[in-house]
């Protein structure tokens, strides 16, 4: 195992947690495709996730921005998602910054989103708090 590897591995774990669902998908398309996952996790994680600058909370609000505005990504959406609840974003948050997508994203991808928050939020026990109705 190179050092790339080593530390994206172990980056990847910090804020995945030990149910991180990427697993399963890496082990079943590297039976296909058996560089994909490492380079994934070299590039994604031990290069550009670890670089100064954000810490790892900051890091995470702006990749699920991307996954929004790309759309069609739920599981890594969903990933996301527990990787940012685990860098210590509260749900509230994270309901934010879906919020935030809206006028750059549009509807349906924010609404794909809020769904995936609805499910991550269910599993692992914890309600944001409601913001105030903003309505005039």
């Amino acid at each position: 195992m190179n050092d790339r590897l080593a530390l994206g591995l172990a980056r990847q774990a910090e804020l995945a947690g030990p149910d991180d669902r990427r697993r399963d998908t890496y082990a079943r398309v590297a039976r296909i495709a058996p560089d994909l996952p490492r380079l994934a996790i070299e590039f994604a994680w031990g290069d550009i996730h670890r670089r100064p600058g954000l810490d790892a909370a900051r890091r995470e609000l702006v990749v699920l921005g991307a996954l929004i505005a790309l759309g069609g990504v739920h599981a890594q959406i969903e990933s996301h998602l527990d990787s940012a609840l685990n860098a210590g974003l509260s749900p509230g948050e994270l309901v934010e910054a879906i919020m935030q997508a809206l006028p750059y994203a549009g509807f349906p991808r924010v609404f794909a989103a809020m769904d995936l928050a609805c499910d991550v939020f269910e599993r692992r026990g914890v309600v944001p708090a409601r913001p105030p109705d903003m309505k005039e």
